[in-house]
């Protein structure tokens, strides 16, 4: 019913195609069986289109492998841009034909932000109206159902979000049952969620609620599915450095499986046994060398749920 994978870091490769195929062939040799592809890390799209001759090469190198494959979409792609909606949904457009091109049936989307990241420093905590909030969303929603026709065989994946110290609520995605209620508006049967259960653990603890009881509350739409490990602690736009977050149990850490404190298993439970995705270890590249153990893991808590191993089942 599903397939345990692992990403491709988009800043790990940052365009190189031998990096590409170094890090496949690790996976082949470890027995992923799923991938996950940046677009934007391989260079894929340029201004808005679809780098044909980049295209070709990936393709080349993809053609070595035998792996499922699911796509990411470039992080600051936005459907709630006030200054050029129009290129990001060029760059949608983009996205969804490189998913096309390559076989993957999965398009993950970083949801529609009332104040995008990129925006933190200059914006400060901003504070938005209910109306420039639902005005935004009706745009988003609009946006997907659109795409969402243009391309009818690919399932655009929007994934719940992380919070952020004194920017959040930046999204609605922050919060699962906000998330839900968009894509019951946006009503098309290619529209679904990732969830990434790292994101809902850190928006558990910042906005108190129960992490289990939230992903079985949106069971039905999950059609993606992202796995990491973190201790839940949401930090400031600007702390970035691993290495002075993890002393203190703080970040988006991007821990392989079984690091950290979130109940993978629990979340896993409410929804795996009528599942059919993938699930997707989001791994920093700064644990590349543990993704075997990381795999292992999940299996290990895959087999503890279902009681069968992920390897004797065939996706369906």
């Amino acid at each position: 019913m599903y397939k345990i994978g692992n990403k491709i870091d988009e800043v790990r490769i940052d365009g190189n195609l031998d990096a590409l195929k170094r890090d496949l062939e690790h996976y082949r040799k470890i027995n992923i069986e799923a991938v996950e592809l940046p677009a934007h890390g391989l260079d894929a799209i340029k201004n808005g289109f679809l780098d044909k001759r980049q295209l070709k090469r990936i393709k080349k190198i993809l053609e070595e492998f035998n792996f499922q494959y699911s796509v990411h979409s470039p992080n600051p792609l936005n459907l709630m841009d006030r200054q050029n909606l129009e290129q990001h949904i060029f760059v949608f457009r983009a996205s969804l034909e490189f998913a096309m091109e390559i076989g993957s049936k999965i398009l993950v989307y970083h949801p529609g932000r009332f104040i995008p990241e990129e925006t933190f420093p200059v914006m400060g905590n901003l504070k938005i109206s209910s109306d420039e909030k639902q005005r935004l969303l009706d745009m988003e929603a609009q946006s997907l159902q659109k795409l969402s026709e243009e391309y009818p065989d690919i399932i655009i994946c929007m994934e719940n979000a992380r919070p952020y110290l004194f920017h959040s609520p930046y999204t609605y995605a922050e919060k699962p049952d906000a998330l839900k209620k968009q894509i019951e508006k946006i009503n098309r049967k290619n529209v679904r969620a990732t969830l990434d259960i790292g994101h809902l653990y850190m928006a558990a603890v910042f906005y108190d609620f129960d992490p289990v009881e939230s992903a079985a509350e949106i069971k039905e739409l999950i059609a993606h599915t992202h796995v990491h490990d973190n201790f839940g602690g949401a930090v400031y736009h600007y702390e970035k450095q691993q290495t002075h977050q993890i002393p203190f149990g703080r970040g988006d850490s991007h821990m392989p499986v079984g690091w950290g404190k979130i109940p993978i298993e629990e979340i896993l439970s409410t929804y795996i046994e009528d599942y059919h995705g993938m699930l997707m270890m989001e791994l920093r590249s700064r644990y590349f060398g543990d993704s075997d153990e990381s795999g292992k893991n999940l299996e290990n808590i895959l087999d503890g749920i279902t009681g069968t191993s992920p390897h004797e089942i065939k996706l369906a």
